[in-house]
């Protein structure tokens, strides 16, 4: 099914026509320009609408899928072979995904794993996610390299009954990403502690009991593998809702102030959260941003943000280093980055992507701020970038002596 499931409709008004369903299709993707793929229901019976996009990892999908950075996305995986560790309850970024859905090349794999304990099927259908397999992804994934990060519906139904008309006009109306603020939807609700430390083999997470530092971690998103890293290099971690004022962090008498990472236009959440992080640089408190918290650093510096054509998502991203030379894998997911050349005089660019050069990081000078678009927690390297972690305990102790 998966080599000739999809077709194009034409767009014109009252001049739409659809593919027949195949035998045994009860799912499809359609994109907002009238294409249809068709393919088999996994999951959660149902229908979501969002961007379109595609990851590239071979690892990791359970951390994909319930990333906050998500928010308002439907995932392509490009790896055939999703669900081969099965899922569970330790592999997750957070409690609630806030992805719209995925779509998979083939059928869900079982699970032949040590660790799994639910198929990633009953996983999905547990927290009411839609997948749609049986795609041709590779066709896909060139649509969306070729022509941007479409619109589109994703439909499951048992019985077939699918109607591809209204998942067009779905798709076409949904409003897209650029001027979304999502972050308010994936916030914590109020001020939480937090002190769990990576897993290890053996003993699972850890607990950290005498930390040196106090960071207050701005929620704008965050995956849970940050806040352990954090905890891990000795940080007690206060986490914030992302609407909290610069007043309020400076509250909790921090040594450092985290901007975690999260979903949706930086420029709309940075509506309220520039000001913030404006009022925190100005106490001269080390700051430290990944991926949004870094976009929103550069806004907050007089820098700009602007939607990318496909953005980047995957585990297998190639990051120099413009300070030592060294290039680190990475991993990423973001759709939005700052344009390096609205860097204001004192803020220098630190990385760059070696796939499109792009800017992956930058510091201010004078002054203990720093921040990065990759996820240096999420270990595809596997610790390539882990330093940055110890770089804000370095600013920190810097900062008290």
């Amino acid at each position: 099914m998966a080599e000739d499931s999809s077709q194009t409709a034409p767009t014109q008004p009252g001049a739409r026509s659809f593919p027949a369903r195949p035998p045994g299709a009860n799912a499809a993707v359609v994109l907002e320009d009238g294409t249809v793929y068709w393919g088999v229901g996994a999951g959660c019976e149902g229908s979501s609408v969002g961007e379109i996009c595609f990851n590239t990892a071979i690892t990791g999908y359970q951390e994909t899928l319930t990333d906050p950075s998500y928010a308002g996305q439907i995932i392509t995986f490009t790896f055939p072979h999703i669900g081969n560790v099965g899922a569970n309850p330790e592999d997750i970024e957070t409690v609630s995904p806030a992805v719209r859905g995925c779509i998979l090349r083939t059928s869900i794999t079982e699970p032949a794993n040590w660790r799994a304990a639910q198929h990633l099927d009953t996983w999905l259908k547990a927290r009411g996610l839609t997948a749609v397999t049986g795609i041709d992804t590779r066709k896909l994934t060139r649509r969306i390299r070729d022509k941007g990060a479409p619109k589109g519906s994703i439909v499951y139904r048992a019985a077939g009954d699918i109607d591809l008309n209204a998942a067009a006009i779905t798709a076409n109306a949904w409003p897209g990403l650029q001027g979304m603020d999502l972050a308010k939807d994936v916030t914590c609700s109020q001020t939480e502690n937090w002190d769990e430390t990576e897993w290890a083999l053996g003993t699972g997470f850890g607990q950290q009991t005498a930390p040196t530092f106090h960071v207050v971690a701005v929620d704008f998103g965050a995956k849970r593998n940050i806040l352990r890293c954090l905890a891990n290099a000795g940080c007690k971690v206060t986490v914030v809702p992302a609407s909290v004022t610069a007043s309020e962090v400076m509250a909790h008498k921090p040594d450092g102030v985290f901007l975690s990472n999260g979903p949706g236009d930086p420029a709309a959440t940075g509506k309220y959260a520039v000001p913030m992080i404006q009022g925190v640089m100005a106490s001269g408190v080390p700051m430290f941003g990944i991926c949004l918290g870094h976009q929103m650093l550069a806004l907050a510096l007089g820098a700009t943000t602007f939607k990318m054509h496909m953005g980047h998502r995957g585990a297998n991203h190639p990051v120099k280093d413009l300070e030592t030379g060294r290039v680190e894998i990475t991993s990423q997911n973001h759709g939005f980055v700052v344009d390096p050349d609205s860097l204001p005089t004192g803020v220098t660019q630190t990385h760059t992507s070696l796939f499109d050069g792009t800017l992956e990081g930058l510091k201010v000078e004078g002054k203990p701020v720093f921040s990065v678009q990759h996820h240096p927690e999420a270990s595809p390297g596997p610790q390539d970038s882990h330093y940055l972690f110890q770089r804000f305990v370095g600013l920190m102790e810097k900062s008290k002596a």
